[in-house]
């Protein structure tokens, strides 16, 4: 049986001024499935993962989130109309975000961090939201660091505690934004981990990354983009292994050098 389509993006264009950040993009990523995106800085990672989520609007095309549009409704002449922000946070509630930084509140404990989005945004009662935030902290492996505050934290525990409080508003899309760049190489590891445990838990998941070996080991599917365009797409081992673009096959070379 074939998945349905959690994300759906056609056609998608982005500028900034007269710089085209995203050019006639097209993507689909099914549901329940985990899709890495890899390219050079500037080819239009970060903007694209930022447009599912209705951080950045879009000037042309259409992302749809479970066939819904996210943060538009169509005009009568097919024109995007951008909805109030209160209309649209229904909708991001349903994405989970992990940045490059981190993020947290500093003058919040870890399970602080983690119980602020459902009681503000999901008005779950505190009783429950901490219930949550117990759990996943102990999926992410930090239960006994819950009442940390971020500078007692390494940069790799701080990482999967903005995991855990993306978790626990629980989403059904998981969007990670190169979320071990920031990291000393020996915490790469430990977040990788938790990033390969959630894989097999359903949430569907984009990951912009770097990192190859997690693509190869852990994804459905691999994209790799360049100047803004989708330029190959395809099971992780097969665009790593025998790339059918040369711009793929001249990134790959220098990113294993």
């Amino acid at each position: 049986m074939t998945a349905r389509t959690m994300v759906e993006i056609c056609n998608v264009t982005k500028r900034f001024g007269a710089v085209t950040v995203l050019d006639d993009v097209s993507l689909d990523v099914p549901e329940g499935s985990a899709t890495a995106i890899i390219g050079p800085s500037g080819s239009g990672k970060t903007t694209l993962i930022r447009c599912i989520n209705h951080l950045l609007p879009i000037d042309s095309g259409r992302i749809r989130i479970s066939g819904e549009l996210l943060g538009y409704r169509e005009g009568r002449a097919g024109e995007l109309i951008e909805l109030p922000e209160r209309k649209f946070c229904r909708q991001r509630a349903s994405i989970g975000m992990v940045f490059q930084h981190f993020n947290l509140f500093h003058n919040l404990t870890a399970i602080e961090n983690i119980m602020e989005a459902p009681v503000a945004v999901q008005r779950v009662p505190r009783a429950e939201a901490r219930e949550r935030a117990v759990n996943v902290l102990g999926s992410v492996g930090l239960s006994r660091f819950q009442d940390s505050y971020p500078s007692q934290l390494s940069g790799g525990q701080q990482q999967r505690v903005a995991i855990a409080r993306a978790l626990a508003m629980q989403p059904s899309l998981m969007l990670f934004d190169e979320p071990t760049s920031m990291l000393d190489p020996e915490l790469v590891g430990e977040v990788l981990t938790v990033m390969r445990s959630l894989v097999h838990s359903g949430i569907t998941m984009i990951v912009v990354t770097h990192e190859l070996e997690f693509a190869r080991e852990a994804c459905d599917s691999l994209v790799f983009m360049d100047r803004g365009a989708v330029i190959e797409q395809g099971p992780p081992a097969r665009v790593i292994e025998t790339p059918r673009s040369e711009r793929t096959r001249e990134f790959l070379r220098r990113v294993r050098h």
